[in-house]
């Protein structure tokens, strides 16, 4: 029954859902794959630890299940820091196990040796800890998987000393019962039902908490006659076309005369933070109630006159019990709502022009199941604005840590773990080459992947910065590269439509193709 732990930790992980880890096999983490294909996973080989990562937090957004990645020791643990800061920005549950040196205080000189690796693991994740034993090996693995499911996804890492890694040792204990998350106390939740039957004006924002509780959100609206708003992250909760939705418009400055006219602020599952805002404050003048899961965003940016801890799926379904018997009309107005939503389209669609007329014809030819992987790119910045969401977790980005090149890889781990249902990539000319390499790994997957590629030769987004910050623009052209040598050169697709029409055609077709095809989009294309 003994194997070398490293092969022991792999059918652990296989024991509890596992099925595909992402990374890079190196001297230090070799016994790591000695178990995988025994234990039937299937392993991703990326083409650097960043999109080892990326991969890992892409397959976790997709599927709501664990992304795991394995790293070596130093360097390959340094290159996932950044994917593991967007993974703790965005909230994802990505599993780091990586090698780390026996022994780093007596000894200089060592290969891959730095001064503290876990510690620089603890700088961007939740939690960064030296397993020294087995069993605690064990323990840590089974801590993390637990914790994704009972508290806000985080990343972990798991660093295992080398000799530790390939020493005998017994299997990994059966899991245990996992604790659910905490559930909003029902004192609590009527408490808030009578605010909310005694309102006039009700309006929730609804952030990327409140995803798994889409239907008894529309539902809550629907009954109430609430307004409301999305976050980036939260956007289709309430489906797009809904009569009072603002859609996700948080960031708009005339979003605060809007949230003013409410007499009740009900905001679930969102931090209101920066990256949702753009501002400091949200602009209500009336009572706020904010639900989430991590106590640490209640005081945050906005407080809540009642902040309670819970569940936000359970709470909007527990709230819909006492709130539904008694529907009524409230005093929003469809015109009202849909007036200032048509000029905040509008602002979105003058802030970067052109974008917002591809969006357009793009969208309504898209299979509904698509999912979206987008990189900071300015189509981007456009798109979360006006392409209609009518479900929710269908639209992924890398909100918070804002991490350029995020789009490929993490594409690549949701198409992976999505199988068969059609996957979108976008990426902005600049930020595409910060991760190009991993095309190859599309390639050999296989995947039909098509990857939208906004190409306006520059840093755009950084010059407009410049000009509005009357700084003379510079260091924002780089000379591309021919980007369909380079796909072809790969062995994926290549196209260059010349027409809306052409782009709609490239983008369907490479949903069907057997492997990945990037579309080379200018702003010159509405010439077309």
């Amino acid at each position: 029954m003994q194997k070398p732990l490293g092969a022991q930790i792999s059918h652990m992980l296989k024991d509890r859902g596992t099925d595909v880890i992402f990374g890079i096999p190196g001297v230090h983490n070799v016994e790591m794959y000695r178990g995988i294909e025994e234990a039937g996973i299937t392993h991703v080989l990326a083409r650097h630890e960043q999109g080892a990562s990326f991969m890992a937090d892409g397959y976790a957004r997709a599927t709501g299940r664990p992304g795991v990645c394995y790293l070596i020791t130093g360097p390959g643990f340094l290159n996932a820091l950044t994917p593991l800061g967007q993974a703790w920005s965005d909230s994802s549950s990505v599993l780091a196990i990586c090698s780390c040196l026996d022994e780093a205080a007596g000894r200089r000189g060592q290969l891959h040796q730095m001064r503290d690796q876990a510690g620089a693991g603890a700088a961007v994740c939740d939690w960064s800890e030296v397993a020294l034993s087995a069993e605690a090996a064990y323990q840590l693995v089974d801590r993390a998987l637990v914790e994704f499911g009972a508290a806000r996804k985080r990343p972990k890492a798991v660093h295992v000393p080398i000799s530790l890694a390939g020493s005998l040792a017994d299997p990994a204990p059966e899991a245990g019962m996992a604790p659910g998350l905490p559930h909003v106390r029902p004192e609590d939740v009527a408490a808030v039902a009578e605010w909310l039957i005694g309102a006039q004006r009700p309006l929730f924002v609804f952030g990327g908490g409140a995803v798994g509780g889409s239907w008894p959100a529309r539902q809550l609206v629907a009954c109430t006659g609430a307004a409301s708003f999305q976050s980036y992250a939260g956007r289709g909760v309430i489906a797009d076309d809904a009569p009072l939705s603002y859609g996700a418009t948080l960031s708009r400055p005339g979003s605060v005369d809007e949230v003013a006219k409410a007499d009740l602020v009900i905001v679930v599952g969102c931090e209101l933070a920066e990256v949702d805002l753009w501002r400091t404050e949200l602009g209500h003048q009336a009572p706020l109630v904010r639900v989430d899961i991590d106590p640490a965003v209640m005081n945050e940016t906005v407080r809540p006159d009642l902040a309670l801890l819970g569940d936000a799926a359970q709470f909007l379904s527990d709230l819909l019990d006492l709130v539904e018997p008694h529907a009524r009309r409230s005093k929003w107005s469809k015109s009202e709502v849909q007036a200032a939503r048509t000029r905040f389209r509008t602002e979105a669609a003058a802030d970067r022009p052109g974008i917002a007329e591809v969006c357009a014809a793009l969208a309504p030819e898209m299979p509904g199941e698509m999912r979206v992987f987008s990189d900071m790119t300015q189509f981007a910045y456009v798109a979360k604005e006006v392409w209609p969401m009518a479900e929710p977790n269908r639209w992924f980005h890398p909100s918070g840590f804002g991490t350029l090149g995020w789009g490929l890889p993490a594409a690549i781990g949701g198409k992976v773990g999505l199988g068969d249902e059609p996957v979108l990539c976008i990426a902005g000319d600049y930020g595409f080459q910060y991760t190009l390499p991993e095309l190859g790994v599309a390639v050999e997957l296989g995947l039909s992947l098509p990857i939208l590629l906004w190409d306006n030769g520059k840093l755009k987004e950084i010059e407009d910065s410049m000009v509005a910050s009357q700084i003379a623009p510079n260091a924002v052209v780089a000379r591309n590269p021919d980007f369909l040598a380079l796909a072809r050169a790969y062995g994926a697709g290549a196209e260059a439509p010349g027409s809306l029409e052409e782009l709609t055609r490239a983008v369907l077709d490479a949903f069907e193709a057997d492997g990945p095809t990037v579309i080379h989009v200018t702003p010159e294309i509405l010439l077309g």
